[in-house]
């Protein structure tokens, strides 16, 4: 059975740091582009950060831009969501979610993806 899990949620104070990790079982991830949404009560998922296969695309959202990175390891056959300097309004579930089509792209919308994780919560609270 192919599936995504994520680790690496918790509760973190204001201006704290996380890191997101997104395994694969069943599939080697190596192959796919990820990318990393996520989605706060009563809103809509929204696209954090995606990287694809080759790692020569990335895109973050406005919103992190300078606070998160996404990265891989293809000896590990993980990928990576750093979030640094975290702000009350980063608090949601963060999914991961991956997809096959294309080597050197990744989208930001999540009807572009065909495998997701059950998600890991982020809560930043003082």
């Amino acid at each position: 059975q192919s599936q995504l899990v994520e680790s690496g949620g918790g509760l973190v104070q204001p201006g704290g740091s996380l890191r997101l990790s997104c395994a694969a079982s069943g599939f080697v991830l190596n192959y796919y582009a990820v990318g990393w949404f996520r989605q706060a009560p009563g809103k809509e998922r929204e696209g954090v950060s995606c990287i694809s296969s080759s790692r020569t695309s990335t895109y973050l959202a406005d919103s992190v831009k300078g606070r998160f990175t996404i990265s891989r390891d293809y000896a590990k056959n993980t990928v990576y969501l750093q979030m640094n300097s975290l702000k009350p309004e980063d608090t949601a579930v963060y999914y991961c979610a991956a997809d096959s089509a294309y080597v050197n792209y990744c989208g930001a919308r999540s009807d572009e993806y065909e495998y997701w994780g059950q998600g890991t919560q982020v809560t930043v609270s003082s």
